[in-house]
C-alpha cells in the first residue's frame, strides 16, 4: 500500500476515535436535549401546565382541607395568579407559555400558531393538568382521608371534588354559567393581546408574566363568584378526568346539571371573541412601524407561538 493510502487510513482512524471521544465527552444536558422543535414546545406546555395545577389546586386543597383556617377566597385567587405567572416564566421562551387550550386556539385563529401544532399543544396541556392533579392528590392524600373519612364526594358538607375542578354555585343556571365563561375568557384574551402588543403600551420585556398574573388575579376577584372562573379547558377538564378515576366517580361529570362541558366550550368561544375584538378594535388601527416605513424594510418574521408579532 502507498504512503498516501496509509496516511488516509490513519486520518480516518483518528477521525473515528475523535468522534467517539467527542460523543463520550458530551454533557448530560446535551445527551437528553430534544432536537425536534415541536417536541420541545409540547414538553414545555406539559411541564408548565402541570406546575400551574400543582400550585393552583394546591392552594384550593389547603383552604378546603383546613376548613378555611389556612386560606380563603383571596389566597386561592392569589395562588392561581402566581401559579400562572410562574408557569409562563418556565415555558414562555420555549412554547410561548400558553398553558391553556383557549389561548392556543386564539393564537391559531389569528395566525400566530400553526394549526398543525394545535393538537400537540392541547394534548400536552391536558396531560400536564392530569399529572398536576395527581401530584396534588398525592401530596394531600392523608389530609383528604382525614377530612372525608375515606369517602370522596362531589357534593355535601365534606365534598372535595371542587379542589380540582370548578362547579357552579347552586343559584347558577347553565345559560348564565356559559355566558360567564365566554365573557371572562374574552376579557382575558383581550388583555393578554394588549400586554404583548409592542405597538401599544405593552409590558416591559420580561415582566409580561407578572402582568398576566395580575390579570388572572383581577378576573378571579371580579368574576369568580359564579363558578370559580376557570377560563381554561385543560385546567378544568384535566383534573375532572383525574378525579373521576381517583375515587370520585362519574358524578364529577353529572353534577351541576352536567356542568362539565361549560368550562370547556365557553372558554374556547370566549377566546375567539376576545382575540377578534382586540384585532378589530385596536391592533388593526396601529400606524405602520416607523422603522419599516422610512427604511422600507421587510416586516420581521414572527414566531409561531409569540403574541408580540403582528399579522
Amino acid at each position: 500500500m502507498s504512503e498516501t493510502g496509509n496516511a488516509k487510513k490513519s486520518n480516518r482512524r483518528v477521525s473515528k476515535y475523535s468522534n467517539l471521544t467527542m460523543k463520550g465527552n458530551r454533557s448530560f444536558k446535551e445527551k437528553i436535549a430534544l432536537k425536534n422543535s415541536l417536541a420541545k414546545e409540547a414538553l414545555s406546555e406539559f411541564f408548565a401546565t402541570c406546575l400551574l395545577i400543582t400550585i393552583g389546586c394546591g392552594c384550593v386543597a389547603q383552604t378546603v382541607l383546613s376548613r378555611g383556617t389556612e386560606g380563603g377566597f383571596l389566597t386561592i385567587n392569589l395562588g392561581f395568579a402566581m401559579a400562572v405567572t410562574m408557569a409562563i416564566y418556565v415555558s414562555g421562551g420555549v412554547s410561548g407559555g400558553h398553558i391553556n387550550p383557549a389561548v392556543s386556539f386564539a393564537m391559531c385563529l389569528t395566525g400566530r400558531l400553526k394549526w398543525a401544532k394545535f393538537p400537540f399543544y392541547v394534548s400536552a396541556q391536558f396531560l400536564g393538568a392530569i399529572t398536576g392533579s395527581a401530584l396534588v392528590f398525592g401530596n394531600y392524600h392523608d389530609a383528604l382521608k382525614a377530612y372525608t373519612g375515606g369517602i370522596l364526594t362531589v357534593e355535601g358538607p365534606n365534598a372535595t371534588a371542587h379542589i380540582f375542578a370548578t362547579y357552579p354555585s347552586p343559584f347558577l343556571s347553565i345559560t348564565n354559567g356559559f355566558a360567564d365563561q365566554v365573557m371572562s375568557t374574552a376579557l382575558m384574551l383581550i388583555l393578554v393581546f394588549a400586554i404583548f402588543d409592542s405597538k401599544n403600551l405593552g409590558a416591559p420585556k420580561g415582566l409580561e408574566p407578572i402582568a398576566i398574573g395580575l390579570l388572572i388575579l383581577v378576573l378571579g376577584l371580579s368574576m369568580g363568584f359564579n363558578s370559580g372562573c376557570a377560563m381554561n379547558p385543560a385546567r378544568d377538564l384535566g383534573p375532572r378526568i383525574f378525579t373521576s378515576l381517583a375515587g370520585w366517580g362519574t358524578e364529577v361529570f353529572t353534577a351541576g346539571n352536567n356542568w362539565w362541558w361549560v368550562p370547556v366550550v365557553g372558554p374556547m368561544l370566549g377566546a375567539a371573541i376576545g382575540a377578534c375584538l382586540y384585532i378589530i378594535c385596536i391592533e388593526a388601527h396601529h400606524d405602520e412601524d416607523p422603522v419599516d416605513k422610512h427604511n422600507n424594510l421587510e416586516p420581521e418574521p414572527y414566531e409561531k407561538h409569540e403574541l408580540t408579532k403582528k399579522l
